[in-house]
């Protein structure tokens, strides 16, 4: 059974399918770096920092095919190529934003329930 879709399979199938695309680490990085504007490759893999070559190669090339981000290539030698947001993918920076807030708001707790959990764990509980 899937919340607000209790009837329809195949909605929780299409919300899991897209949570999984715009819920990992590194797509949340991307559109955060997109927000402020166009990037190139090396610019946007720079300010994301640890992400390779290749995984920022395949978050890009997904939110392309999803609609998200569009790839311009500037022909100059040698070419260049610039990733921004369309927007779809600016509508995302919404949530993306609610969500930091609502981390921010609540890192603590998160902290102090972790820690008990852990002396819990410790205590063999």
């Amino acid at each position: 059974m899937c919340p607000g879709f209790p009837e329809d399979t195949s909605q929780c199938e299409r919300i899991s399918a897209l949570l999984s695309r715009v819920g990992d680490k590194w797509t949340v990085q991307v559109v955060r770096v997109l927000g402020t504007g166009p990037v190139r490759f090396n610019a946007l893999r720079r300010s994301i920092g640890e992400i390779s070559q290749k995984m920022l190669s395949t978050t890009l090339r997904n939110l392309e095919r999803d609609g998200f981000v569009t790839r311009s290539v500037t022909p100059t030698n040698p070419p260049q190529v610039e990733y921004a947001l369309t927007e779809l993918g600016a509508s995302l920076l919404e949530p993306v934003r609610a969500l930091a807030v609502w981390t921010v708001a609540n890192a603590e707790k998160i902290e102090a329930a972790r820690r008990d959990y852990a002396g819990r764990f410790r205590a063999g509980a």
